[in-house]
């Protein structure tokens, strides 16, 4: 009898357990077959693994729901749950994450590395205390210009159609900062543009401009790294609360790692497609050194006037140039 009793008690005690089980839906811009895809659904096959089923994830890739505002648009209205949002998409949830996207802040991966290693917690906390948890950052890479005509002077770049995310304030400002005025697009509407002739010059990163197809429409490439690109996952806090502490662990855990695969993986593929782009016959060509320093102290400028505006914070900016003076001065 005792033991008929316990066993019973043993059995009320596991139905009145919660179970802490969760599908998220994910959407993303990430085209299938990409490694930003193939490592999200390696890390969620290994999450589904380790919490017995608890948790999995639904992706939807390629820009099915979608670009970064439409993602951000339906996560808030409960029709998914998180997505991969390139930093730029970042802007409506906190915009001190743009402070990596400042126009030729950064002339090295070397400086990326160090700023990133200072810098990273405080984009990742901005996000936490606005609603999202994000798993860490994955380097999308140098963006560079490229366009059908020669981008050798910045006087050249004035008589381009030039591309700007339609999302981007910051990126606005560093065109117009040059006499520029930028034609504002969503992501999914960049290689219509350039098939039409709506624009003739974009700025990306070699990886992204094969994987989108945008270098079958460009001949020549400005070697100059115009801005610094990253992308992070996000979950709504809200809906990653209602899994267990030990299964939000074990997510954080696997996440984590597979954005530092992405940050290894995405500049060696980086690599791989600035040179392919070179072998495909792009012509690659600098800016003087004269006319680029006048750029980039007119794109300072700019920076001051978004900062007096309220779009990007005094001091997030101000810590970003202080680490990167630190690291050129040997002070670090």
């Amino acid at each position: 009898m005792l033991k008929y009793l316990a066993s019973l008690a043993c059995l009320f005690a596991l139905i009145s357990t919660p179970v802490h089980s969760a599908t998220f839906k994910i959407a993303t811009i990430a085209p299938n077959g990409t490694s930003w895809m193939k490592e999200l659904k390696a890390g969620a096959k290994e999450i589904k693994q380790r919490t017995d089923g608890r948790v999995k994830f639904r992706f939807y890739p390629g820009g099915v729901m979608g670009n970064d505002k439409s993602v951000l648009r339906k996560i808030r209205i409960g029709q998914l749950h998180g997505g991969a949002i390139t930093g730029g998409g970042l802007q409506s949830i906190d915009p001190n994450s743009q402070v990596y996207s400042l126009p030729l802040a950064f002339r090295s991966h070397d400086e990326v590395d160090y700023v990133r290693q200072q810098m990273d917690s405080l984009i990742i906390q901005g996000l936490f205390d606005n609603g999202y948890v994000s798993f860490g950052l994955g380097e999308g890479g140098f963006a560079y210009l490229m366009s059908g005509l020669p981008l050798d002077d910045v006087n050249n770049i004035k008589k381009q159609k030039v591309w700007a995310p339609d999302d981007d304030p910051i990126g606005r400002a560093a065109f117009e900062a040059i006499g520029v005025s930028p034609i504002p697009l969503p992501l999914t509407d960049v290689l219509t543009g350039l098939q039409t002739g709506l624009i003739d010059t974009v700025a990306a990163s070699p990886m992204g401009a094969i994987a989108l197809q945008w270098h079958s429409k460009v001949k020549y490439l400005n070697q100059t790294p115009l801005v610094y690109l990253y992308g992070t996952m996000i979950i709504q806090r809200k809906a990653f609360n209602k899994i267990s502490a030990d299964d939000q662990t074990i997510v954080k855990e696997v996440m984590a790692k597979v954005f530092n695969n992405l940050n290894t993986i995405n500049r060696t593929d980086n690599e791989k497609a600035y040179a392919a782009l070179q072998k495909q016959g792009i012509e690659f060509v600098t800016t003087g050194e004269q006319a680029e320093a006048q750029w980039i102290s007119s794109v300072k400028d700019a920076t001051q006037g978004l900062v007096d505006n309220g779009v990007i914070n005094s001091d997030i900016t101000q810590l970003l140039y202080k680490h990167l003076d630190d690291f050129r001065n040997g002070s670090h």
